[in-house]
């Protein structure tokens, strides 16, 4: 069934359908990090589901965002969101495959690339959800970690900044990853769900062919941001 609900601290709303997979907190918290400089003109978020993070990153600046979604059904949820919302002049949603969009766009083209992913590799004995569309949000059934960067290293332009959200588990590969395709990381956050548990998620930003130097910031403890 197709809902209309609130984005968490802001004035915006989306569309979400309670058999689909719904955006989670994450999706909220990944446009608190981003950083967006005046001189930021064009920003690419990848597997963008129903629109939240283009949705909110619109709030912080002025530059042309676009969302990928491979998922038909969650593409159109986007697209009305976008529209609910006015935000059809700054942000347009594209229904491709992320591994793809070297058809749509030329390398170096974007300042800012975003990206919430599926967390999950396919194993043979992975237990996957049934219901395809939330199989396919969660699993790398279509897109694994490496071809996401491979992808993010041809449409950032040189010193672009990169932001994704991803399981603590992959943290290593991630890295090795990062080095891998020149995105130099640069800041890391840790998410908790609170004060004595261990850290399920984190927040990286890398820049393509950037100077060494990261830095750790302070922990996020998600029982705290909702209940703010």
């Amino acid at each position: 069934m197709k809902v209309l609900n609130d984005i968490v601290d802001s004035n915006l709303k989306i569309y979400q359908d309670t058999d689909y997979f719904k955006f989670s907190l994450e999706s909220v918290l990944l446009p608190k990090f981003v950083d967006v400089n005046l001189r930021c003109k064009k920003i690419l978020d990848l597997c963008t589901g129903n629109a939240p993070i283009p949705l909110l990153l619109s709030e912080k600046t002025k530059a042309k965002i676009y969302g990928v979604e491979l998922q038909k059904e969650i593409y159109d949820l986007a697209i009305e969101s976008v529209k609910f919302n006015h935000k059809e002049e700054q942000i347009q949603i594209i229904n491709a495959d992320v591994k793809d969009l070297k058809d749509y766009f030329d390398g170096d083209t974007f300042d800012l690339i975003t990206v919430n992913p599926p967390y999950f590799k396919i194993y043979k004995d992975s237990l996957k959800n049934k219901n395809h569309i939330k199989s396919l949000a969660r699993h790398e059934d279509t897109l694994t970690l490496e071809e996401l960067l491979k992808i993010t290293l041809y449409l950032l332009k040189d010193n672009g900044s990169f932001y994704m959200v991803h399981r603590t588990e992959r943290l290593e590969e991630v890295l090795t990853l990062l080095k891998k395709y020149r995105l130099i990381p640069k800041e890391l956050q840790f998410i908790y769900p609170y004060n004595g548990k261990e850290s399920k998620l984190f927040m990286i930003k890398a820049s393509k062919n950037g100077r060494v130097g990261l830095k750790v910031l302070d922990a996020i403890y998600v029982n705290q941001e909702i209940n703010k």
